[in-house]
Formats: C-alpha cells, sequence, structure tokens
C-alpha cells in the first residue's frame, strides 16, 4: 500500500489510533513479503506473542512517549491528543498493560522451548492446509487472513486498553481488583495446561519422563498407553479437550471486560436511550468476539487433523470430553453412561485397557 493511500487511511482515524494502525499496515505487509520470500507463512505466528503487549503498551504509556516522534515508527503521542490523557498516568491502564506483559511472558516461553521462534519452523496446521486446497487459493489465504487478518486482531486486542485509557478513572475500582485475580487464576491455569502438554509431548518422543525439569502438577505419570494413544489425556485435559485454548481465550474476554465494568462505562450506559448508543456501548466486546470465532474455527481445524491420525481414540476423546468448558465434561459421561458405553471409553481414554507399564 502506498505511502499516500496509508496516510489517507490514517487521516481518518483518532491520533491516538494512528500509530498502531501504522503499525499493524507495516506488519502486516512485512509478514506477507516474508512468507513469499522464506516459504513460510508462520510469520504471524512468531509475532503472535508479543504484538498486544506493543500496542497494549502504547496506549498505556501515552504519557511516556513524545510528542514529535525522533525516529520513523517510534511511538509518539500526537499533539493533538488530549492533555490529561497525554499527561496523566492511567491506573486501569497500567494494570492491563501488567496483565498482558505477563500473558507475553508464558506464551513467548511456551513458543520458545517447543522450538516454534525458529525461522525454519512452520505451523503443521499451515502444511496440511496447503494440500487440501489449490495453490493459488492459499497465496489469496495467506494474504488475506495469515497476513492481514491475524494481525488486524492481534491490533484489536489492544483496544480494550484504548478505551480504558479514555474513561480516565483516579483509581482502581473493585471491578478492577476482581478482574486482575481472575486473569492471574487464568494465567497460571493456562501455564499448567501448557507444561502438561509439553511433558506429555517430551515422553511421547523421548519414551523418558522428565520429572527432575518439569514444572509442578506437570507430569501426570505417563505410561506408555499414554504414549501409543498419542494425545494427552490426564490433568487438565481430563476436563477440557484444549484447556489451554479455554484460557486463552477466557484471559481476552477478561481484559475486554476492564472498561466495560468499570464505573465510568456503568454510568455512560445509564445515561445511554437511543438503540445506536447501546450498540456503541456493546462494541469494546467486538475484540474477545472475534478472538473467539477464530479459535473456534481454528479448533475444529486441529481437531479433524487429529481425528485423521487417531480416528478411533480422538473420537472417542470428542464423545467424553467437552471441546472447551470442563462443567459440560461430566455432562457428557454422564449421557455414555445412560448409553452404556461410558465405562468402555474411560478404559481406552484413561488407560485402563492399555498395558500399565509406568515409566519411572
Amino acid at each position: 500500500m502506498p505511502p499516500t493511500v496509508i496516510q489517507q487511511v490514517l487521516d481518518g482515524i483518532p491520533p491516538s489510533l494512528q500509530w498502531p494502525m501504522k503499525m499493524c499496515i507495516y506488519t502486516s505487509a512485512a509478514c506477507y513479503v516474508l512468507s513469499i520470500v522464506t516459504g513460510n507463512v508462520s510469520q504471524v505466528d512468531r509475532i503472535w506473542t508479543f504484538m498486544p503487549t506493543i500496542y497494549t503498551a502504547y496506549f498505556a504509556l501515552l504519557p511516556l512517549w513524545p510528542r514529535v516522534s525522533p525516529l520513523p515508527f517510534y511511538p509518539l503521542t500526537p499533539e493533538n491528543v488530549d492533555n490529561t490523557v497525554a499527561t496523566t498516568w492511567n491506573p486501569r491502564a497500567l494494570l492491563m498493560f501488567g496483565l498482558t506483559f505477563l500473558w507475553m511472558c508464558r506464551l513467548s516461553y511456551n513458543t520458545w522451548r517447543r522450538g516454534l521462534f525458529n525461522l525454519g519452523d512452520e505451523d503443521y496446521r499451515w502444511a496440511v492446509l496447503r494440500k487440501k486446497i489449490p495453490v493459488w487459493f492459499f497465496h489469496i489465504v495467506n494474504l488475506t487472513f495469515i497476513a492481514a487478518i491475524q494481525n488486524v486482531i492481534l491490533f484489536l486486542l489492544g483496544i480494550p486498553t484504548y478505551i480504558a485509557v479514555w474513561q480516565q478513572p483516579q483509581s482502581l475500582s473493585g471491578s478492577d481488583y476482581f478482574l486482575c485475580v481472575s486473569a492471574l487464576v487464568v494465567l497460571a491455569t493456562e501455564f499448567t495446561a501448557d507444561n502438561q502438554q509439553y511433558s506429555f509431548q517430551t515422553f511421547k518422543h523421548s519414551g523418558v519422563a522428565n520429572i527432575k525439569n518439569d514444572w509442578p502438577f506437570a507430569n501426570r505419570g505417563w505410561t506408555v498407553a499414554d504414549a501409543d494413544r498419542g494425545f494427552v489425556t490426564k490433568g487438565l485435559w481430563a476436563w477440557s479437550r484444549h484447556p489451554n485454548f479455554l484460557c486463552e481465550q477466557t484471559f481476552w474476554i477478561i481484559i475486554t471486560f476492564f472498561p466495560i465494568l468499570a464505573p465510568e462505562s456503568r454510568a455512560m450506559t445509564y445515561a445511554m436511550t437511543d438503540k445506536n448508543a447501546a450498540l456503541t456501548a456493546l462494541l469494546p466486546l467486538t475484540p474477545a468476539l472475534v478472538l473467539c470465532t477464530l479459535f473456534f474455527s481454528s479448533t475444529l481445524f486441529t481437531e479433524s487433523i487429529s481425528l485423521s491420525k487417531y480416528p478411533e481414540g480422538y473420537k472417542a476423546y470428542q464423545r467424553r470430553v467437552a471441546m472447551f468448558v470442563p462443567f459440560l465434561t461430566p455432562v457428557w459421561g454422564l449421557l455414555l453412561q445412560l448409553q452404556g458405553t461410558k465405562g468402555e471409553i474411560d478404559r481406552m481414554l484413561f488407560g485402563e485397557d492399555w498395558p500399565q507399564k509406568k515409566v519411572e
């Protein structure tokens, strides 16, 4: 996109959104060009771990940035931004930035230990997709969805903090403290789910349980039967087929609700009487809704791959364990009990009818 066209696009949005939008546009272009040059379309996957934090940091740290940028792409606070917003530190925005920073550390660590920061590595799902669709259509998917839409989603994840900045709270509210504790619990749960998956995959590929180097609650006493089954069914994964995805969506829903549940937001909502204003009040939900839509569709594709690799076992796993919400898993178990198949499926998934040799 030529610079003049980009500037025309930027001129039509609020000043405090112009730098993040410019970053989003150029990052999308860079990811697409690199995917063509390298033949590897996982460029966005590598920046996913930190781009939401960059956008969140820009909004939360507006008082830090200069009014005139000293270098190209250096963040700045435009001169026509409200002086209070540009000079006053916002406690809610700073809290949201702190939580997002912790999210970045968790995801970056998990991405690093899995080797996904390696420039030669590509997400296995893209290789599967290449085989399923024509080459020309894959190039369209790469340009529109992989490079562009995913970067737009990363930009949207910073919007809740942008909204919080303009609320200008004097101090944190009760909802802020509640959401903060909830976000920390979700991050800890997601970290545990990541560790259990990593511990299982390490054992599956090496045949050795690395108990000494495992994080707490990671090793679930893996057996040869677990490795033969091919996918993890113990720990948090016995309650949800994707506990990490559930936590990821929940975390960003919580971040989205910081400005929505704030006293300042409630006061604005109560004052609204027409439908257009009410619709505007719901717009802050957009980042979470878009992300959840992405995760749901991506999970369906991921599960189709798992089902092709483990047709019998994974089909049983889908019948026994809920995709996301763990509270539904006992319901599925009750239904299977009524059908008289619960015991057989439990033995298949949890190993009772497989070799019980424990790995010391």
